[in-house]
């Protein structure tokens, strides 16, 4: 195994990672952002108003790009398995 087999590896992990994320932390992000605006609009400091919205939200995104995410994995580690024969010259 080479050391650019093992970058290379290491990129798409990273790569699939970050890929992965995005949706997740985006929404996270928004749902934030909004009920951020809210409290200070409205001046009511409650933390768990914002915890509860980001949940929901979350929970929709995975329901929503669960099926797609799975599918990366997968196509992910199938690649992993079908290069280990060559890496373990």
């Amino acid at each position: 195994m080479t050391d650019t087999a093992v970058l290379d590896i290491a990129r798409q992990a990273l790569t699939i990672s970050a890929k992965l994320a995005i949706p997740i932390l985006a929404v996270s992000l928004v749902v934030g952002t909004i009920i951020s605006l809210l409290q200070a609009v409205t001046q009511v400091q409650e933390m768990t108003l914002t915890f509860v919205p980001k949940v929901l939200a979350i929970a929709v995104v995975l329901m929503v790009t669960g099926g797609w995410m799975l599918n990366q994995l997968v196509e992910f580690t199938r690649g992993l398995y079908e290069l280990a024969p060559t890496l373990l010259r």
